[in-house]
């Protein structure tokens, strides 16, 4: 009877509980004493779907947590969302340089310290020119230089868009660092400084964690929130709207608090690509910097931080 207790104690954990159950069984619990055991009740108690389908109640104490697994599994990370083309557009006339986008991104991506995958540049098109902020992401092309040299197919493009890496195959050859013309990735030298929960995590190439030692990392357009529905984490983090994101499909974007036809606020307000010529197509578009709403000057003190080098 000891053993047909520990045995059922093992299946049961946090991750089967029955909040729509009704009623519990008249059954002896096989929570409620097991002898050669130091682990004291707690009181509280949640109800579980027991292996011969009753409803008990049994002590928090007694679960054992369910380790972190991906949300999808790898095929379905690199098969990416069907009938989706994910497109972002960045307003420049909104920009500050206030990088609320980029320590939104670093937080929930755990980016090490000294690097950064969304980067904001001071711009200036010439010498008599107005200078401005330019932030850049890596730019999710439909051409992507970076997929065509990996050797492992680490890094490799969607169906709706999107380029992922996938650090369980990154060899850390950084073939893909070189061909980017954008400059958007950034190489993981030293051993990531991860809380432990998140190191012992599987890797997930949706949420592009955990970094590890050896492997190259960037930009990822956040495929796990567009899975539920919610926006970025760059996009929701900026206070002045500077970035939009949606389905070119669907021919929309949004910031959160506005919401345009992409053709059309592309085509009206002069948008355009980084380095058209170049054939790589990006998925990143760009709205001119006119009708400013703030200063230059205003971001000055917030100027891009120099990368730490090896």
């Amino acid at each position: 009877m000891e053993n047909n207790s520990t045995s059922r104690r093992k299946f049961l954990t946090a991750g089967i509980l029955a909040g729509a159950a009704v009623g519990c069984s008249s059954k002896k619990n096989p929570f409620d004493s097991y002898a050669g055991d130091d682990v004291k009740a707690s009181g509280e108690t949640v109800k579980l779907l027991s292996v011969d389908g009753e409803i008990i109640e049994v002590d928090k104490a007694f679960l054992k947590p369910v380790p972190h697994m991906p949300s999808v599994s790898n095929d379905e990370a690199r098969k990416g969302i069907a009938g989706k083309k994910f497109v972002m557009v960045i307003d420049l006339s909104r920009c500050k340089n206030l990088k609320k986008c980029q320590s939104a991104c670093n937080h929930a991506h755990h980016v090490q310290e000294g690097q950064n995958w969304i980067k904001i540049y001071p711009m200036q098109d010439a010498e008599m020119t107005a200078p401005y902020w330019q932030p850049t992401t890596c730019m999710h092309c439909d051409e992507p230089p970076c997929v065509k040299v990996c050797p492992v197919d680490a890094t490799f493009k969607r169906q709706d868009g999107i380029v992922l890496i996938d650090s369980d195959r990154c060899i850390g050859c950084r073939f893909c660092m070189a061909a980017c013309p954008y400059s958007t990735r950034v190489f993981n030298w030293g051993k990531p400084d991860l809380p432990e929960d998140v190191a012992n995590q599987d890797y997930n190439a949706e949420t592009s964690t955990p970094p590890k030692k050896g492997t190259v990392s960037k930009c990822d357009f956040c495929p796990d929130m567009t899975r539920m529905g919610m926006l970025p984490h760059c996009v929701s983090a900026c206070p002045n709207g500077v970035y939009f994101f949606g389905d070119m499909y669907e021919d929309s974007v949004t910031n959160g608090s506005e919401t345009f036809r992409f053709s059309d606020l592309v085509k009206d307000k002069a948008g355009y690509r980084l380095m058209e010529d170049l054939g790589t197509k990006p998925s990143v578009y760009y709205l001119p910097p006119v009708n400013r709403n703030f200063k230059f000057e205003d971001g000055l003190t917030k100027e891009e931080p120099a990368e730490k080098k090896s």
